[in-house]
């Protein structure tokens, strides 16, 4: 059979980076790195193995190609290639093809090693690299810069097998001679030097390095960029900031430094960060890229509307971005304008935009929230693939369900095409969560666990089956179906949440819950859900200062009807009845239909 042709690229400081990386390359060929005639004479007498071939007939192609090559052991001129090189070259090439590459590596350095030539010598070093075979690479790399000195590739793959061997001695000689040798890319050089030494593990060595390294060029904003990246891997922030200013005094528009300065400050404080970024753009408002990510910023800290006129801004000079118009689109109805919700995603339906199901989605999400239901029911129908195929079925499912029509919402979704893996159980779960939906818990339990009981080991049916057996008071389903999703997934930090609170809640197995809880604290610190979970223990354990500093982070991370309904009762435990109320009163003003914080707020103020 045919044996697949490998390919080589070109050695340049993009690569070497990857190289320095461990990163796996294309696959070494036979004619990149050799001479031109060479390429070209291989390219004319096909030198690549194939099917039938004998080595007889590779030999005759390959002595057509040295019939351009003038090599001795010596690496003189005018002699022929004598038949023990000529033989090393052919198993180098031959196992090469063949994907044996330490082989082809050795082959090919012994060949640099007698020869001297700096072309076989590149060779040696691009299949070595290849193999991750750094010694060898190393030892070709020394041969390819000693027979070529004005190779800028021999010099930079040589840096970059010195940095990967962690031996910046070696490497900065070479470094400096590539950032002296070329001028008109030197820019980018020094923008490339963190990237080739980041994976060296000393940083302050890396920035005293590249402080040497950037000395001859103060006047570059890339030097000063450079040593602002150093600064900022080896924890000094101010140092980072100094730099990057400076970059920016040399270059006042330049959008890289920017937002390497957003970067920096919103380590220290996301507010710092917005503020300077708004600053920016009110000098540089043809920023995109600044603005950008102005708009996303604004998104992560909630301020949807000042993200939606950012996004409204990026629109007017990019009005045929589809992407940039549904951002404008989702943030409308976010915020509740529906009217330009709507008009922004007609348009972008018109644009034969990449996923029309998506903005078919949408625009049925904004038609329900304007109480549109037929309108609605056309739009989540008329979606016929996509990621929100499911979603837009079981949305439609669901209003059926507000209209009593049960059974017809539940066969939409039984008989509902299943068009893609793992769209099978999002449809149960959507049917599960309809039956919730109208309180019939029992069915939805039976439901899930119909599904399981196909799929035993299934994750997200292990955590809903749970879920719904609580609901009905199986409280031995719950804790061994979320015992054994622990033993499948021990980075689940919702399982063991849900385990730690319903021991908490509904029995008096503290201790252990608090356990659980605290497991899942330290795979997701910050989680709203499970800080809730951890003040609730606090609480039922009776210790209420611990418990409110829980339930406060929590609900300053997300106001959930349920802990504001936890963190009422801490507050009335405490004595602090009229703040329970006011929690109370004003979750229970967003939230008319949430069954736990009326159950809660019943039990204090029958």
């Amino acid at each position: 059979m045919p044996v697949s042709r490998l390919r080589f690229y070109p050695l340049s400081i993009f690569i070497l980076i990857a190289v320095c990386a461990c990163a796996q390359m294309s696959g070494p060929g036979t004619a990149s790195g050799l001479a031109p005639e060479v390429a070209a004479a291989q390219s004319d007498t096909n030198l690549s193995a194939q099917a039938g071939d004998s080595t007889e007939d590779f030999e005759e192609r390959a002595r057509k190609v040295f019939g351009t090559l003038s090599l001795s052991r010596s690496g003189g001129a005018g002699q022929g290639m004598d038949g023990d090189l000529l033989y090393k070259f052919l198993l180098g090439e031959i196992a090469t093809q063949r994907g044996d590459i330490p082989v082809a590596a050795k082959a090919f350095l012994d060949l640099a090693k007698s020869t001297r030539d700096p072309r076989l010598a590149r060779r040696a070093t691009e299949v070595a690299l290849f193999g991750r075979l750094h010694d060898q690479a190393l030892e070709a790399a020394r041969i390819w810069l000693e027979g070529e000195p004005q190779s800028t590739p021999a010099r930079q793959t040589l840096a970059a097998l010195y940095v990967g061997k962690n031996d910046l001695r070696l490497a900065k000689p070479l470094l400096q001679e590539i950032l002296a040798r070329d001028s008109e890319s030197l820019p980018q050089a020094l923008l490339q030097l963190n990237a080739l030494l980041g994976k060296h593990a000393d940083k302050i060595a890396v920035q005293a390095l590249v402080r040497e390294l950037a000395a001859p060029y103060p006047k570059l904003p890339e030097a000063h960029y450079a040593l602002a990246q150093a600064a900022y891997a080896a924890g000094k922030s101010a140092e980072a900031l100094t730099e990057v200013r400076e970059a920016l005094r040399l270059r006042p528009q330049w959008e890289s430094g920017a937002l390497f300065q957003a970067q920096i400050l919103v380590a220290e404080s996301k507010g710092k960060a917005l503020d300077y970024l708004k600053s920016f753009l009110s000098s540089h408002p043809a920023a995109q890229e600044v603005r950008l990510t102005y708009a996303r910023q604004l998104i992560g800290d909630k301020q949807l509307p000042q993200a939606r006129e950012q996004f409204q801004q990026l629109l007017q000079t990019n009005p045929e971005n589809g992407e940039i118009a549904v951002t404008v689109a989702l943030l409308s109805l976010q915020i509740g304008d529906l009217d330009a919700a709507e008009s922004q995603l007609q348009r972008v339906l018109q644009m034969n935009y990449k996923d029309p199901d998506a903005i078919r989605f949408h625009l049925g999400q904004v038609a329900e929230e304007r109480k549109r239901l037929d309108a609605a029911a056309q739009w989540y129908l008329s979606v016929q693939g996509g990621e929100q195929y499911v979603v837009a079925h079981a949305r439609y499912a669901f209003l059926l369900a507000k209209q009593n029509r049960i059974a017809q919402a539940r066969e939409h979704l039984q008989t509902l095409p299943v068009l893609a893996d793992g769209q099978r159980i999002q449809i149960v779960q959507s049917e599960a969560q309809l039956m919730r939906e109208v309180r019939a818990y029992e069915d939805s339990y039976v439901i899930l666990q119909t599904a399981l009981d196909k799929e035993p080991d299934h994750p997200e049916l292990l955590y809903d089956v749970a879920l719904a057996a609580e609901k009905v008071n199986r409280l031995e389903v719950v804790e061994t179906n979320l015992k054994r999703l622990i033993a499948i997934r021990p980075d689940h930090a919702q399982a063991y949440n849900a385990l730690g609170y319903t021991l908490a809640d509904r029995t008096e197995r503290f201790a252990e819950a608090r356990e659980y809880v605290v497991k899942a604290l330290q795979l997701a610190p910050d989680d709203p859900f499970i800080l809730d979970s951890m003040g609730w223990v606090e609480y039922r354990m009776g210790r209420l200062a611990a418990s409110l500093d829980f339930l406060q982070r929590a609900f300053r991370q997300r106001q959930d009807p349920e802990i504001a309904a936890h963190l009422g009762e801490v507050f009335w435990a405490k004595g602090q009845k009229q703040e329970a109320e006011r929690v109370w009163r004003d979750s229970l003003r967003d939230n008319p239909e949430n069954e736990e914080l009326k159950k809660t707020i019943r039990k204090f103020l029958p």
